[in-house]
Parts: C-alpha cells; structure tokens; sequence
C-alpha cells in the first residue's frame, strides 16, 4: 500500500515548508507541494499531518541491544532490549554495542539480535568488539568483520581513561583503527571507532597521540559520554574546534548532573557558542546499558539503566529550555550520525530515501507517528506494532 503524508511542515533536517511525503514501499517516492490522490486511486493510506511538524526518523547509534551491565556481579546484568523500547523514541534506525561485559555478552548475541530487530521492522547494524583490547570479534579480525559482515559497520565501544578498561597504550588503539579504517574502506563502511571514555583526567591524550603519531585522521574516531564531567566536557570543545567528532549520552541519573554531567541541550548549545560546527555534534542514549555508580575507590555502589527514549527526550528539552533551532537539534539524531556512519539511505526526508519518518506536535514537540522502512510503528501515540515478545 502507498502512504502519503499530507499538510505537515517538513524538516528534512532543514526546513522546507509545507510538503507532501508520498511513500512507495520502504523508501520515499516524492516530496512536493502538493501531491493529490487520484479520485479512482483507492489502494493509499493518506496521514494528515497538519499541525505537525515531519522529521527524519531518529539513529541512535550506541544502543546495547542485549543488555549490558554486570558491574555488580551476575544479577545486575541488565535486559535485552524490546522493540517498543526503541520506536516509542521516535528511533527508527539503532546502532548495537557491546560494553563492559565482552564475555557473557557476545557477538554472535548481538549479531542475531540485530537481525531479529530488523525482522521486527526496524534498521540496525553493530559494531564488533567489547571495552577491550584485544577485540573479541566473529571472524577472529576486526578487518575481515567489518569487510565480510553485513551487519558490521565499525568497532567498539573501546573503553579508555576508564577503570574497566584494558589499559591500552596508544600503540594498540593506532592498529585497531588502523584495522578499522581499511576494512571500512574496502567495503565502503564507516569503519569508525566508537570510544567509551572514562572519568580519567587522562580524557582524549591517548587519541591526540594516535593522531599525532600516525595518518590515522581525527574522524575515525567517534568519542561517547563526553559531557560525563566538566573536564572532558572542556576537553571535547577543543577536540571538536580541532575537526573531531563528538557524541552526548543521554540516559543520566539526578545524581550524576549533580555531580557535574552536563546537560545534552546545554552542551549542544556550548559547543556552537565556542565555534563547533553542529554538524561533529551527535547524541546517543547509551540504552539498556547500566548508569553504575562507583565510589571513590572504584567499587559498585549501585546501578539504573539506560532508555534510547532519553535521546529525543533530550533534543525536545535542548529546544524547549535551551532555545536549540529544531534543524539543529534535530541533526544530531538524523543526518549528523548518517553521515558520519555512512548510512546513506537514513537521516534525511529525500527522495529514494528510507521512509523512515516521525510526527510531532506543533504544539509541544511530542511524538504522534512514527513510521519505520514504510511501515507505520506508532499512530496518534498509540502502538500499532510490538516485538515478537512484547
């Protein structure tokens, strides 16, 4: 069945207006002004959309898709992740990892839970590998995963400056990029490097030194949780004005803003008073992974989890309390990730495009409909499609 979206005010991130979306299948067959059903057409669903504003579907590209946590022994390993625990977000498109956890947690796991995910209609992709190095991948090479596996679009989430971590020197972080980025390029994947970065005031000194010491470029490396503390906050302004990407995780605990987290919206907003380009700028909710909290000699103390619905929660707050433009806000969850992971099919509302697609309110931002590959999730905030479990 053809679907055509009518009578909203499209973001495509930009804005351009009022345009009808007609949607052919799983991809987007046109964006006009006015695309009219012909009167002995009777085989389309027509969406009104007035009084909404349409937006490119949502990537979240650090979710642990099944589960991570443990760091308060077995019982404390969090959930596998349930799809409306994903759409309800608005998200259309994840990005799985594993964390702290790379031997209960495996890939082969992550790689069939990715696929069950997208037989269940949304988009996903993982990286391969845990915090640790060695990288614990399918093949046996972090090269020859990302070439020969379809699924693979990177590595990580490598842990630096962190007390989980392995400890790697800058040598052994320059050859898995180094492995990363020609199994990227000869597939034609982002072969990026997805970091976990710590509370060490060691912060980014281990990636200036692979840049500076190698060709490796400063944009193959994807740095998360950098609003985690004023410090590496301050640290990621400077590496961002240098060319390098940055990522905002926003599942957070009270007690960690009260510590010195930063808050998303204030830190997009930070970032473009100090001259960032919003384009190095994504955020990522770190969903189903474990917000543990340690004290001050590295024991457990205690553990929430992480929600993928805290990513749009965050850019609608980063609009409403920090006066964030929707184009820009909406960026760093649609085309900013897509590009910089090569998603060349997701994050904007063009023609041949995925008919990923989400309404909101005019009113107050909120999430009406979300449509994923074509097919419609949610509609008028009601779930129309569960997971196999749900």
């Amino acid at each position: 069945m053809l679907k055509l979206i009518k009578n909203g005010e499209v973001y495509n991130p930009d804005y351009i207006g009022k345009k009808d979306i007609l949607i052919t299948g799983n991809k987007i067959g046109y964006v006009a002004d006015d695309i009219s059903v012909p009167k002995d057409f009777v085989d389309i669903e027509v969406i009104d959309a007035k009084g909404k504003f349409v937006v490119p579907g949502f990537i979240d590209s650090h979710v642990h898709i099944c589960g991570g946590g443990g760091e308060g022994s077995f019982k404390t390993r969090t959930p596998e992740i349930q799809l409306t625990d994903i759409t309800i977000g608005g998200v259309t498109t994840v990005i799985g990892v594993l964390g702290t956890d790379g031997t209960t947690r495996t890939m082969s796991n992550l790689l069939a839970k990715a696929r069950g995910l997208e037989e269940e209609g949304i988009t996903c992709y993982v990286h391969t590998g845990s915090y640790q190095i060695p990288v614990r991948t399918i093949t046996g090479s972090v090269q020859d995963d990302i070439i020969l596996i379809d699924k693979i679009i990177g590595v990580g989430e490598i842990a630096l400056a962190d007390h989980r971590s392995s400890q790697p020197i800058w040598e052994d972080v320059a050859k898995l990029a180094a492995a990363a980025r020609v199994g990227g390029m000869l597939s034609g994947k982002a072969g990026v490097v997805n970091i976990h970065m710590g509370d060490s005031k060691d912060t980014l000194n281990i990636l200036y030194e692979v840049i500076e010491n190698t060709e490796i470029p400063i944009t193959q490396f994807m740095p998360t949780h950098m609003n985690r503390n004023p410090y590496l906050f301050e640290d990621a302004i400077e590496y961002a004005k240098k060319g390098g990407y940055v990522d905002f995780t926003t599942s957070t605990t009270d007690k960690f803003l009260e510590e010195g987290e930063v808050k998303c919206g204030t830190a997009i907003k930070t970032m473009l008073e100090n001259g960032v380009s919003i384009n190095n700028i994504t955020l990522t909710s770190d969903g189903q992974g474990s917000l543990p909290d340690f004290n001050e000699d590295g024991e457990y103390i205690g553990l929430q989890v992480g929600k993928v619905t805290s990513l749009y929660e965050a850019v609608r707050a980063g609009i409403l309390e920090d006066g964030l433009k929707i184009e820009d806000a909406i960026k760093v969850i649609t085309s900013n990730p897509a590009n910089i992971l090569k998603l060349h099919n997701k994050g904007y509302i063009k023609e041949n495009k995925d008919a990923d697609i989400v309404l909101l309110d005019k009113d107050d931002l909120s999430i009406d409909t979300v449509i994923a590959l074509g097919k419609v999730m949610i509609r008028n905030k009601q779930v129309f499609v569960k997971g196999t479990f749900e």
